[in-house]
């Protein structure tokens, strides 16, 4: 009796909790279908925004147009034979050749490129604006969905046939200004793990030749009676972060029968795929010989991938900004961060547009002459590491050079090498002024001046250009230190890279997987700064009786080189002042921070980084005063300067020079306009260059000429504007006796 009892009540409780379960699934049931209405209904509304963004922005008509380009020349040739209606047999060949579907070319996959403006959406619907942002691939399905609609309403593509085929990308114009949509390579962690949009800046240190990658293939069921051996049921199509090996496989199988699938290989869609290394531009400063950041950072290269209207977007050495979708690539055990790019900007270096008021200031005190603003600048710059007076002619060239660097191609260039017996102080002064430019850059010995070739490190054996500090330093200055510690071929791609401003990297083939060769010309964009200690020569101690007067040995450096550079200056200890020197460098040593004068505290660094970066922009203009000055010099020292074997010493790059050096003193005075004035500033510089290589000339200039005289008080700079007015009234004389058929008009004219 007992046991019916207990039987009775287990199937009550069972019943009841079938029951229970029941209800509870039914619920379930409904809260799924509900959820799926209500999915299914946000889906469709961002479906219809999608369609009117596209139609108010223009993309949809844009969108047309892309299709034209998949159905080949079939619409054209029909056009055609209606206008020839009467050549019955020619209209009957042709349309015999040029079938309706067979003869148009079908793809697996139609790609298309969709321009989005996130502000623009987020203003017609927030949720899709948000999705869009945060979920760009399943947005790019919504937009998938809209562009099959569109193609089969408006018989845009007549060979597609499934949805599937369609693969967007959507290419946003920018993200929102906050700091959850950057990512910061130089922060830990790298975020990949979220397959949103973020905005990243830096520089392309490495970039890899353009090779080929899946965009889309066609598989087939194997089982010739399975439903899904034609047709294209099944589409593989790149996603972000995919390799190659991902899209395209042999161990897919049918959902439909379980058979295996077979990819249709003349239905693979190729398309371009370059490799680019970037790096935070915040290397720059590690790369500097001497800065006063003392801040510690990491620093990490990432991998992008740019794809198809992307490939060769990006030059090396260049700065940009990209918009892009991280991802992890699996090669072998390694595992790689990467961002596939979908938008590329080239970045242009901002800075201050603005000179400090002490500056001002003393640019007004001497508005009475246009030598003496750039004469004090030069005798109180980089007091910080040399006293103030010293070094004036050689801080004048580095000065010059500064502010004659720029980003564009077929710039002015002015190149220094600096030929000196007191190789400490040189170094540490070009260290120091390295620092003043974002793109200054000191060459470690150990790495390559000019760019290299290795393999990828992603295993497909493709090349890969390396930048080197050349190119680094573009618009800025690249400090390669002491030539004579370079071997005879590295100052041969030196001097080639000076007289062209290009260098080539040769690419062979074979090693590469390549089927030809080639060669990649890359353009150099930077000043070059070098010294050479004369006390290092091996022949400093053969003496020579054919050395002409102011000449210096430079034996040690190759002509053709020594002529490359745009000028050559001699910097030795200072005479005048030995004992200044020799207290500042022993004061510095014991406290490197000390500010041993007032103009230190005055003019700071931070203040000549202004100065030089407002300068470099200026836009100046020769004036015809000028520009007949400097040609007269230039026709009569090339009378002067030659001889029955040689022809004339000197260079056709001379004019070039000299008209650099002339532009360069202009921004360096704040001005727009090249004067006479900066024209002989610019003669003076490049006679004493030529003295020191080939001796005096009819000119014969002092030794020093543009500082002959210790710059301490009023009297010495005007005594030094008296004597600049000498040189000039000595030049005129000069052009007058040498130069054919040129008259410039003198002061008593």
């Amino acid at each position: 009796m007992s046991l019916l009892i207990y039987t009775f009540i287990i199937i009550i409780v069972w019943l009841v909790l079938m029951s229970f379960l029941h209800s509870l699934f039914q619920h379930f049931d409904r809260e799924c279908k509900d959820l799926s209405w209500k999915m299914h209904r946000e889906i469709q509304k961002m479906r219809e925004i999608a369609l009117v963004y596209l139609d108010r922005s223009g993309g949809l008509q844009k969108f047309v147009h892309d299709c034209k380009k998949y159905n080949g020349i079939t619409h054209s040739i029909a056009i055609l034979l209606n206008g020839y209606v009467m050549l019955h047999k020619c209209l009957f060949l042709f349309k015999v050749l040029f079938a309706p579907t067979d003869s148009k070319q079908s793809y697996a996959v139609y790609r298309f490129v969709i321009s989005i403006n996130p502000c623009d959406i987020a203003e017609l619907d927030a949720t899709l604006g948000n999705y869009i942002l945060h979920n760009p691939i399943q947005a790019a399905q919504v937009f998938q969905t809209v562009c099959f609609i569109a193609i089969k309403t408006l018989s845009l593509i007549e060979q597609l046939q499934t949805e599937a085929q369609i693969s967007i990308l959507l290419k946003p114009t920018h993200l929102p200004p906050l700091p959850s949509y950057v990512l910061s390579l130089s922060a830990f962690p790298f975020n990949y793990t979220s397959q949103r949009f973020y905005m990243s800046e830096g520089i392309a240190i490495a970039m890899g030749t353009v090779t080929k990658y899946t965009q889309g293939a066609r598989f087939l069921c194997t089982e010739e009676m399975c439903p899904f051996s034609e047709g294209f049921r099944y589409i593989r199509v790149h996603l972000p972060g995919a390799t190659e090996s991902a899209t395209v496989r042999n161990d897919f199988v049918c959902s439909l029968c379980s058979s295996p699938l077979q990819e249709d290989i003349k239905f693979r869609v190729l398309g371009d795929k370059q490799i680019v290394e970037m790096i935070d531009a915040k290397v720059l400063n590690a790369l500097k010989g001497y800065s006063n950041d003392k801040s510690h950072f990491r620093i990490q290269t990432f991998t992008v991938f740019l794809r198809d209207e992307l490939a060769n977007k990006m030059k090396i050495g260049n700065h940009y900004k990209i918009i892009g979708i991280p991802a992890c690539v699996q090669n072998g055990l390694q595992a790689t961060a990467c961002i596939e790019v979908n938008s590329v900007q080239l970045c242009k270096s901002n800075g201050p547009s603005f000179v400090s008021d002490n500056f001002k200031y003393l640019l007004s005190l001497t508005s009475s002459s246009c030598w003496r603003f750039t004469a004090i600048l030069a005798n109180i710059f980089a007091s910080q590491v040399v006293p103030p007076g010293t070094y004036n002619t050689l801080k004048l060239a580095i000065l010059l050079s500064l502010v004659q660097t720029c980003e564009k191609e077929n710039a002015d260039y002015l190149d220094l090498l600096i030929v000196t017996s007191d190789t400490l102080v040189t170094d540490r002064l070009l260290n120091y002024s390295v620092c003043l430019l974002p793109r200054g850059i000191r060459h470690p010995p150990s790495s390559e001046i000019f760019p290299s070739v290795s393999k990828d490190k992603y295993g497909t054996g493709s090349a890969s250009i390396q930048a080197c500090s050349a190119v680094l330093a573009k618009g800025g200055i690249c400090y390669i230190g002491d030539l004579s510690s370079y071997k005879k071929d590295k100052l041969e791609l030196l001097q080639s890279v000076l007289e062209s401003r290009t260098t080539t990297v040769f690419i062979p083939g074979k090693k590469y997987g390549e089927e030809a060769d080639q060669q990649v010309t890359i353009s150099v964009q930077t000043n070059f700064w070098c010294f050479v200690d004369v006390d290092s020569s091996p022949k400093k101690h053969i003496q020579k009786d054919n050395f002409l007067i102011g000449q210096m040995d430079v034996s040690l450096i190759p002509p053709n080189l020594l002529d490359g550079f745009g000028l050559l200056i001699h910097s030795e200890f200072p005479s005048c002042r030995p004992s200044s020197l020799v207290h500042h460098i022993l004061e510095k040593a014991i406290n490197p921070d000390a500010m041993l004068y007032k103009v230190s505290q005055q003019f700071r660094m931070q203040d000549y980084e202004e100065f030089i970066f407002f300068a470099r922009n200026l836009h100046v203009e020769l004036s015809s005063e000028a520009e007949n000055l400097i040609q007269g010099y230039y026709l009569a020292s090339r009378r002067v300067r030659r001889d029955s074997f040689h022809g004339s010493t000197l260079s056709a790059s001379a004019l070039k020079i000299l008209i650099s050096l002339s532009k360069a003193h202009t921004k360096l005075s704040l001005r727009k306009k090249v004067l006479e004035e900066d024209a002989l500033i610019a003669i003076l510089l490049l006679e004493s260059s030529l003295t020191l290589k080939h001796g005096k000339s009819a000119l014969c200039i002092a030794p020093n000429p543009v500082f002959p005289f210790d710059l301490s008080d009023e009297n010495s700079l005007q005594q030094r504007d008296s004597y600049l007015m000498q040189c000039h009234d000595q030049l005129l004389k000069f052009i007058g006796a040498y130069g054919p058929g040129i008259h410039i008009n003198t002061n008593e004219e």
